[in-house]
């Protein structure tokens, strides 16, 4: 059977629609506390962006505890139990391989209070009203 050829477009799209499809689907299993952990079950888990290699066989999942509490203790129950999402994924979606699973905290939400306090800063705020 020959093999299909994608275009750039097309392989950055497809890495987007799994990327989404895992992200829902390890969504779902957290919201629903289907991973017996004592840290997971008490602590509300946003699980805010996966990426995808191009190969399909890692994911890289960016997760955030509700207000950010416990991190460091939320991360280590996540790779402790990343068997248990990677078996989950793979059955869910039915893909070729099961994707090995990286879990990292997502640092956006800091990096964008980071940029608002600046902003707020009195003198940039003087240095964006000359501008005007």
């Amino acid at each position: 059977m020959a093999r299909q050829q994608f275009t750039p477009e097309q392989h950055s799209v497809r890495l987007l629609k799994v990327g989404e499809q895992v992200r829902h689907v390890l969504s779902e299993i957290l919201a629903r506390q289907q991973v017996h952990d004592d840290t997971l079950t008490a602590h509300s888990v946003s699980v805010t962006e996966v990426r995808m290699t191009p190969d399909l066989r890692q994911a890289t999942v960016y997760v955030k505890p509700l207000l950010g509490v416990d991190e460091e203790d939320v991360l280590k129950a996540l790779r402790t139990n990343t068997a248990f999402f990677q078996r989950e994924v793979a059955q869910r979606l039915k893909l070729k391989f099961a994707a090995k699973i990286r879990f990292r905290a997502d640092e956006t939400f800091d990096e964008a209070s980071r940029i608002d306090a600046l902003l707020d800063d009195p003198r940039v705020k003087r240095d964006l009203d000359q501008g005007e």
